[in-house]
């Protein structure tokens, strides 16, 4: 019975299950990019990012205060203070003063030092450095402690991506340049298309066939093959690189998409609606924009979802379009592409841009994302 319509198929749990898994492999680097980008590069290197809301042990590297600030004590020159002053407190339990002994000493032991003197560390982080004669250099002792660090998060990744002037890979910049580029872009081939949609489905013309069909055919064109005779063709009339050449290639490449849409949408409108409105008088132009353009707003929500979100992670066309000498028109993917390059190693930083290159398009996504299965469906049931 389970093929009979209208009753509930035994594969059901295969399809809840499928679509869990989905989820799931989608929400997991997701949330990872996101705890990430708050934690502290010891952190990350440290444990991974599922552990980030527990306490974790860590080899640490600290330093005393310097010899300016000895004082003296019973005949004694001291320096003192805490190993953790202007970061998060920590719980040591084996230190060191030689980083190929790192666990000689437990919490609470004194140290004898290579230059002459004494070094006790509490568990704490509290320090106390002794000698009979003048501590001298222009740097403190180096410590080397293995601690417990209490979950610790910051905005300070986020603030040295976006706003720190000697970062000189800052996405600030790169992110309104994608913006510039992506806004347009998502904006001008829906204009082009919702008219063309509209004549191709309730205007009468010769070869109207004809055009449904190149539209159609150019869904399947790889824009790998228009890229340079377009680079050439915007050379030739004025064009060059920049945002314009970038935003008619973003157009064109788009155009089929929007235009096989939006028609499909149109189409399925109720004719009663279009017929009527044209024995009241009404033009081809007031019924586009009064009647057809308001009821297909699902279907320019769909498109524009997939056009924002291609343009937004477009790489290639910035590339050919776009991009210059200078940097001065730079998108976030060509700056993450560096950011690999000159930052490889600091995994906060790469995860602190990668969390801001696609915090907008998740942004975008979920607040249209109601209208894109409607958008979709457009056309497919009579």
């Amino acid at each position: 019975m389970s093929g009979i319509a209208g009753t509930k198929s035994s594969l059901t749990w295969a399809v809840h299950l499928s679509l869990a898994v989905m989820v799931l492999l989608w929400l997991f680097p997701t949330t990872g990019l996101l705890v990430s980008s708050f934690r502290t590069a010891d952190q990350i290197s440290t444990t991974g990012w599922w552990k980030s809301m527990f306490a974790s042990e860590q080899n640490l590297t600290l330093r005393t205060a310097a010899p300016d600030y000895q004082t003296t004590q019973d005949g004694n020159y001291v320096i003192q203070g805490n190993l953790f002053e202007g970061s998060a407190a920590a719980t040591i339990s084996v230190w060191g003063i030689s980083s190929r002994a790192i666990d000689d000493y437990k919490a609470g032991d004194t140290a004898q030092l290579k230059k002459g003197g004494t070094v006790t560390v509490e568990v704490n982080g509290d320090y106390l450095m002794q000698n009979t004669e003048a501590f001298t250099g222009k740097r403190g002792q180096r410590i080397f402690a293995t601690a417990e660090k209490p979950p610790e998060f910051t905005l300070g990744n986020y603030e040295f991506v976006l706003f720190d002037p000697s970062n000189r890979e800052g996405l600030a910049k790169a992110f309104f340049n994608t913006l510039t580029v992506t806004i347009p872009a998502t904006i001008i081939p829906i204009l082009v298309a919702a008219f063309a949609a509209y004549a191709l489905a309730w205007m009468d013309f010769p070869g109207r066939a004809l055009l449904v069909a190149a539209v159609v055919g150019l869904l399947v064109v790889p824009l790998q093959l228009a890229l340079i005779p377009i680079l050439k063709l915007h050379n030739e009339i004025g064009i060059g690189k920049g945002y314009l050449g970038a935003w008619l290639a973003h157009t064109g490449f788009g155009l089929p998409l929007a235009i096989y849409l939006l028609r499909n949408y149109m189409v399925g409108l109720p004719r009663d609606i279009i017929e009527n409105a044209r024995v009241d008088g009404a033009t081809d132009f007031q019924i586009f924009t009064k009647i057809v353009l308001p009821l297909s707003f699902p279907a320019l929500a769909s498109f524009a979802i997939f056009q924002f979100l291609w343009t937004w992670n477009d790489l290639l066309v910035a590339l050919v379009f776009l991009i210059d000498s200078t940097g001065d028109t730079t998108v976030m993917t060509k700056q993450i592409v560096e950011l690999l390059g000159t930052r490889g190693g600091n995994w906060e930083i790469l995860a602190t841009s990668a969390f801001v290159s696609i915090a907008v398009p998740l942004l975008v996504f979920f607040s249209m994302q109601k209208y894109l299965v409607r958008g979709l469906l457009a056309g497919s049931v009579k």
